[in-house]
């Protein structure tokens, strides 16, 4: 069966229209008021990116719009895509007091999705470049959050930067993998141009080791920053894994960023393998798109799931289905095509390792599958174009965690190739902290001012450094599944 577009133009897009609206003025200036403005304000330290958040909320208390985008855009170039897709349950409104007052925090990330959205729908310029340039010039590889933020953070100490970016549009998954109820391209895109409005080159289309090589970027530049993500979705490794019907996630995605939405091919019943977040973006969208049945299918237990709690929930209201102990065996095809979808059931030993059920196996007559297994890292990219950069066991690049400067000297690294794979704003963050030392490489000086915050857990408990541990807070989500229970 080949797979066609369920649903028209117009149902397509109010399907998949944003789930919470732009607050009204009204209602922006009551929520900002809640705000306790904080003097050490557990907020800010639980932002990767280290916004003044009570500094950007009581701009919005005041009128001062442009004034608050600013105070977040200086912090966050990518502010406005971060208000939409941060997971601000477990970052600064996890670590809101009010919490502690009433169990209601400060809706952050929809009155920084209002003071952005001021600037970017008028028009306004909040970020300029100092006209004083340095004479250095850095290459950045990968247009993506982290590329976009260590641009960004360069510019505005007064380097020249170029961006390399392969895909015809910059942004990353921003522009091409996020689900489009979250985060539409429109909006990425105004980011990037916020990026390059600060004197950016951003060359797209344009692979590394193929149009360019590196020994051309070390002759023309003084320093490069390698921002290029994570690699393709690991494999299934079952019969029926290549049938037209079978997908990555990611590249499902992309079609609903790169087509029109009836354009979109979509099966009536669809399989996700997976249960992290990309995959609850992958079978939302499924269903929003006409699916009868969007399942997802996961080797472990509803306690074990890498997605957040609140992806979950969505997923759930959207009518979508989860079945929790199952592992796909084979992708069973007819003619050339996807006809079922042979599942096991499984269980957990004492060891805590997935196990087979023996003679569980069914076949189900899903007719797509989605897969959302996580993506591999980019090691065989990075060991041929930087084979003296080190990486560590599981492939991703090795950098000194202050810096984000790498086994060679004068290359510096960040974002998802480096941290495995985490939300948009650390891969910002971590820009941002490789372009303050790579402007202490070449010039030698210090860049005040802080990067980023210290991640808080339930009731203001620190739950690590914050820049190099998970996303995760362990307390926000045992309370939640203690909840349930």
């Amino acid at each position: 069966m080949t797979l066609k577009p369920l649903l028209s133009a117009k149902q397509a897009r109010e399907n998949l229209a944003e789930i919470e609206p732009k607050y009204s003025p009204q209602e922006a200036l009551v929520e900002a008021e809640r705000c306790l403005y904080c003097f050490d304000a557990p907020c800010i330290m639980a932002c990767p990116t280290g916004i003044d958040i009570p500094g950007f909320i009581k701009k919005i208390a005041s009128g001062n719009l442009t004034g608050s985008a600013r105070t977040i855009l200086q912090a966050n170039p990518l502010g406005a895509s971060c208000a939409r897709v941060c997971p601000t349950s477990a970052l600064c409104e996890g670590g809101c007091v009010m919490q502690d007052r009433d169990e209601k925090p400060i809706k952050i990330g929809r009155l920084q999705r209002y003071a952005t959205d001021h600037v970017f729908d008028n028009k306004i310029k909040v970020l300029t470049a100092p006209a004083k340039k340095t004479g250095k010039k850095i290459a950045v590889l990968g247009g993506g959050p982290a590329g976009l933020g260590c641009a960004a953070e360069l510019a505005q100490l007064g380097h020249a930067v170029t961006i390399f970016e392969k895909k015809p549009k910059a942004g990353g998954l921003n522009t091409y993998g996020i689900a489009m109820y979250k985060l539409t391209p429109e909006t990425s895109l105004a980011e990037v141009a916020l990026v390059k409005s600060l004197g950016v080159e951003i060359r797209t289309g344009v692979e590394v080791g193929k149009d360019v090589t590196v020994a051309q970027l070390e002759k023309q530049y003084d320093a490069i920053f390698v921002g290029f993500g994570l690699g393709r979705t690991y494999r299934l490794g079952i019969p029926g894994e290549d049938l037209p019907e079978v997908y990555e996630a990611l590249d499902f995605i992309e079609l609903l960023h790169t087509r029109p939405l009836d354009k979109v091919p979509v099966g009536k019943r669809v399989a996700v393998i997976g249960c992290g977040n990309t995959a609850i973006d992958a079978v939302t969208q499924a269903k929003r798109l006409g699916a009868t049945d969007a399942t997802i299918i996961y080797r472990r237990g509803e306690a074990d799931m890498p997605a957040y709690p609140y992806e979950y929930e969505l997923a759930k209201k959207d009518g979508c289905s989860f079945l929790f102990h199952a592992l796909p065996v084979e992708v069973v095809a007819e003619k050339g095509h996807m006809a079922g979808l042979k599942l096991a059931r499984t269980k957990i030993n004492a060891q805590g390792r997935v196990e087979v059920i023996k003679g569980s196996e069914t076949v189900e007559n899903f007719d797509m599958v989605i897969k959302a297994l996580g993506q591999e890292p980019q090691a065989k990219l990075m060991q041929k174009l930087f084979p003296k950069v080190n990486l560590d066991k599981d492939g991703t690049v090795v950098r000194d965690a202050a810096t984000g400067q790498t086994s060679v000297k004068h290359v510096f690294a960040g974002g998802d190739c480096v941290n495995g794979g985490r939300e948009v704003v650390n891969a910002v963050a971590e820009g941002k902290k490789a372009a303050r030392g790579i402007h202490k490489f070449l010039l030698g000086e210090e860049v005040a001012g802080p990067v980023q915050g210290t991640r808080l857990g339930v009731k203001g408990k620190p739950s690590g450094s914050g820049f190099d541990q998970p996303v995760r807070i362990p307390e926000l989500e045992a309370e939640y599944y203690a909840k349930k229970k």
